[in-house]
């Protein structure tokens, strides 16, 4: 099959395996590489590359999870807005189970009696909406820069249909920020970035110009062993090299320049703002709300939200884990009090989360 096979192919993996040892060995260091995106992370645990690299290649997950960067305060605000009377409020399916500061859920909460219901697309509440114009449907907007044009587009599609009853409570996250915030993060000290795939087709290589300048090297990578190995090898060429940039693995599906229409379109409804994330803070620049002419679908505005005193789960690292300082198996409630039946926090709740994924591949 064209696109997955070639990029599982064994005899190409031992090549890039052969390169990648003996780059390590030229550059005589460990070297730290971030890989951003959680379907990297997940990658790496199902193919086993850590266990396939050289010792002195030291793997690290980044924030590259939306679930998991989502604000304790916003799970707790999410929980609110599902509870209300007449709201059939509408997610992806890895935020059900999501707990918010006392150990509530969306689960639990439509096991009590909530409507709510898991949708594959923002456009999914559409008819949802059209169907039922006694009920108030709010849409939870997750995601980086993949999943946010689509809903913007889906705003802009029940505009000009005029259905009222139908809302956004956006929590979108920008990549580009939060790697520039980590990379100043003094705990944290990063070589290179596997920079996410999906997001990249969107916003293109041009918006991580930044890394080079940071002198770190940047290299936008696949999800296929053969594309993550490929990346690691190129990350490692460019130290080898000591000349940074911005490359594309991923040239399949990545062109420099993004999909400038996609980014229109989201940037006709959102804006940039600073938004929180669970375990790094406030980012400046690095959430979307509503532009002026849209903020009649902003859920902040039609609903009035109370002072909510939100906390996590006390010993819960994820934080921490999502910050790259930290490791899943080193968080306290790891297998213990935190499992994927029983989670204590995002990261062991979504397939891209490190904790699911570190709990499901090693042992």
């Amino acid at each position: 099959m064209k696109y997955i096979d070639e990029y599982r192919d064994p005899a190409l993996a031992k090549g890039l395996l052969h390169r990648i040892s003996k780059l390590s060995e030229h550059i005589g260091r460990t070297v730290t590489i971030m890989e951003v995106c959680g379907s990297h992370t997940n990658a790496i645990g199902r193919f086993g590359i850590r266990r396939m690299i050289p010792d002195t290649i030291r793997l690290i997950s980044g924030p590259g999870c939306p679930v998991c960067v989502t604000s304790i305060r916003d799970v707790d605000r999410a929980l609110h807005l599902a509870s209300q009377r007449d709201v059939i409020f509408a997610t992806f399916g890895d935020m059900l189970r999501v707990p918010g500061s006392r150990g509530n859920s969306l689960q639990k909460l439509r096991a009590g009696g909530a409507d709510v219901r898991v949708v594959a697309s923002a456009s999914d509440c559409i008819p949802l909406a059209e169907a039922h114009g006694n009920k108030k449907v709010v849409f939870m907007g997750i995601g980086f820069e993949t999943t946010a044009p689509a809903i913007a587009s889906t705003i802009i599609a029940c505009r000009k249909k005029g259905i009222r009853n139908f809302s956004v409570f956006s929590v979108h996250k920008l990549v580009p920020p939060a790697l520039e915030t980590l990379i100043g993060d003094s705990e944290l000290n990063v070589d290179g970035f596997l920079c996410p795939g999906h997001v990249s087709t969107i916003i293109g290589a041009k918006a991580y110009e930044f890394i080079p300048r940071k002198e770190r090297a940047a290299v936008i990578t696949g999800f296929e062993p053969v594309d993550i190995l490929e990346g690691i090898s190129m990350i490692l060429d460019q130290i080898a090299k000591n000349r940074k940039m911005v490359d594309i693995q991923y040239s399949r599906g990545v062109k420099p320049e993004g999909n400038r229409r996609a980014r229109d379109i989201m940037m006709s409804v959102f804006y940039p703002g600073d938004a929180e994330w669970r375990g790094i803070g406030a980012i400046p620049g690095s959430g979307l709300f509503f532009r002026e002419p849209y903020r009649d679908f902003d859920a902040l505005k039609i609903f009035e939200l109370p002072e909510l005193h939100s906390a996590d789960l006390e010993g819960c690292r994820c934080g921490d884990i999502l910050r790259g300082i930290m490791t899943p198996n080193e968080c306290p409630l790891f297998k213990r009090t935190c499992t994927p039946v029983n989670p204590g926090g995002p990261c062991m709740v979504s397939s891209e989360g490190s904790c699911a994924t570190y709990y499901k591949y090693y042992h």
